[in-house]
């Protein structure tokens, strides 16, 4: 026991769900390890670029290109594993589908990848900018709130975002998504504990942790009540567009909570990290002991050389 507790530390090592597989990141290296169609699993390694890099040390500064990196690196890796797994192999393609291939020929991917990304944007600030803004001032008209919107707006936010997740939670795919999620967070758990990887160890520790991307974005919402609550109500656009402006702020807060909150176990630190923690039942599943050995795979290539230079 007392040889456990000494290999035991907090890991920098953070990671990803991806179709099918799970995407780790160290200190160094990273890497993707995929289930294949025909059941075998395909680990893909790679140098990191730019981890020492000035704006990405400097406190409250980071944040933003940090979230900025990942979020590059992780719908890449999110693309590349649903090529990989053969997602949609066997099915048809639609029309457009078709016309899309005989339009752009092997640059198809690249086409659809890029319309998903601008998609994907355009909704996040349909949902958590245009919709609380103006359905706030609405209702101010209706009932005014005085200086209770920004707490509106913020709750509102929040409330959409569980909904969202509780949605599509549901979704066949997004939950083995969710299966791979939570293995992620099993297996690094087992090894901060300093326990041996196999799927037997991995598979007793609990699948939430307090470095999740969903902790994060939580602690983003609720940052934003605080950081937005100075910004005028009289223009709904021109509130939208400080918003955007202050944004890098917000995450970098949140950032700098996030880290505090994976580096410490304390009262003060289980206060910040339970929602996100709660919320986490939603993103994360119970994964099978082959999402558990996809998890292994993905996260043995990225253990740091030296010992302890991957401590939080």
């Amino acid at each position: 026991m007392d040889e456990k507790k000494a290999c035991s530390h907090k890991t920098s090592i953070g990671g990803q769900a991806v179709i099918e597989g799970i995407m780790m990141r160290g200190p160094a290296v990273s890497a993707m390890a995929t289930r294949m169609p025909d059941g075998s699993i395909d680990t893909e390694i790679w140098n990191n670029k730019g981890t020492n890099a000035w704006y990405k040390k400097t406190p409250l500064l980071r944040g933003a290109f940090n979230l900025i990196d990942s979020l590059s690196l992780g719908y890449k890796c999110l693309m590349k594993s649903a090529e990989k797994s053969g997602m949609d192999l066997e099915e048809e393609p639609t029309k457009f589908e078709k016309w899309l291939i005989a339009k752009f020929g092997d640059g198809m991917m690249k086409v659809i990848s890029g319309f998903a990304l601008v998609a994907g944007v355009a909704l996040a600030m349909l949902l958590f900018m245009v919709i609380p803004t103006y359905s706030i001032k609405f209702l101010d008209m209706v009932l005014p709130l005085g200086g209770y919107k920004t707490l509106l707006e913020g709750l509102l936010k929040i409330a959409i975002f569980v909904v969202y997740l509780a949605l599509v939670s549901k979704m066949p795919d997004i939950r083995r998504v969710f299966e791979y999620h939570g293995a992620e967070h099993k297996t690094i758990a087992c090894y901060e504990a300093g326990e041996e990887l196999t799927v037997e160890n991995v598979r007793k520790y609990k699948r939430f942790h307090p470095r999740c991307g969903t902790s994060f974005i939580l602690i983003v919402l609720i940052i934003s009540i605080i950081v937005f609550s100075v910004l005028p109500w009289y223009n709904g656009l021109l509130r939208i567009f400080i918003k955007l402006l202050l944004l890098p702020v917000v995450v970098g807060i949140a950032y700098e909570i996030i880290k505090l909150a994976g580096r410490y176990d304390n009262p003060l630190t289980r206060i910040v990290s339970a929602p996100g923690l709660w919320l986490q039942r939603l993103t994360t599943n119970e994964p099978h002991d082959d999402q558990i050995e996809v998890a292994i795979e993905s996260m043995k290539p990225v253990l740091p050389v030296v010992e302890g230079e991957d401590k939080w």
